[in-house]
């Protein structure tokens, strides 16, 4: 057999490896969900991305990113929940540290479990709240070369290889965002989880950015550049609210979650990918 034809039977078994594994992983996913839109839509995702795994670590990723899934199942139990973030860099002395903590802690004694990215900083913060009040404290840690260090305030807590993995969960069971000043980490997930209400991949909840004297500059330069040049609507700008108190976080949870039609995040949650 030429070489060519060995790479090509390799490439062919390497691809049925990795369509098992996908297969497998949405399978399990869906038995956790109790809905066959995970299964088919998870299924299909990773179904492609494995066309572009065929090397020698492909099996290896595909089995990592399917455990990484499996695991965090459990976390439906929790529900509801809010994800918050912030930057890894903020000192423990920061108005926004000091007013995360005080969120977090007021938020779980209102009953929701807190999710954010388990690292330093403001994510340490939001845990060391969450960790004091009556819910659950939940940190989603990365693994990365700098910055990213556990905190101790986690009562569940897992350690994620892959963005992608860690980025679903963030979304899948969150109620709403609260998001502190933060960099491109911060700035990743405030987009990534507009775009998915903005091209109605899940249902909406409230995005409340914390910090007007941080997020007004880049707020006027979407409104102009993004709507002026008709990239985005004018009602795109709706998905996200702006506060500068603790208060007003409660207040934009509690308005949206009493409103007509917007309290399926707390009976059963619905935004599955």
């Amino acid at each position: 057999m030429t070489d060519e034809n060995k790479d090509g039977k390799r490439g062919e078994e390497l691809k049925s490896v990795a369509k098992e594994f996908t297969h497998q992983a949405s399978l399990k996913l869906a038995e956790f969900s109790n809905d066959e839109r995970v299964s088919k839509n998870f299924d299909q995702t990773l179904d492609t991305a494995s066309e572009y795994l065929l090397d020698e670590s492909a099996e290896a990723k595909i089995k990592q990113k399917a455990k990484e899934l499996m695991e965090t199942s459990e976390l439906k139990k929790i529900m509801p929940a809010i994800s918050m973030f912030g930057s890894a860099r903020t000192k423990n002395t920061d108005k926004y540290y000091l007013m995360a903590e005080k969120v977090a802690y007021d938020l779980s004694n209102l009953g929701f479990s807190i999710i954010s990215g388990g690292g330093p900083g403001i994510m340490e913060a939001i845990n060391k709240g969450a960790y004091r009040g009556k819910s659950n404290s939940i940190g989603l840690n990365i693994i990365l070369p700098h910055e990213q260090k556990p905190n101790r305030y986690q009562d569940i807590s897992f350690n994620f290889k892959y963005f992608f993995t860690r980025k679903v969960m963030f979304v899948k069971y969150a109620s709403a965002y609260v998001v502190f000043p933060g960099g491109f980490g911060t700035l990743d997930e405030l987009f990534e989880v507009m775009t998915l209400m903005q091209t109605k991949k899940i249902q909406q909840f409230p995005i409340i950015l914390v910090g007007k004297d941080f997020w007004l500059d880049s707020l006027a330069w979407i409104k102009k550049q993004l709507v002026g040049n008709s990239l985005i609507g004018d009602e795109d700008l709706n998905l996200i609210k702006l506060v500068d108190n603790k208060d007003d976080i409660k207040q934009c949870i509690e308005d949206f979650y009493t409103s007509e039609g917007n309290n399926y995040c707390l009976i059963e949650h619905k935004n599955l990918l």
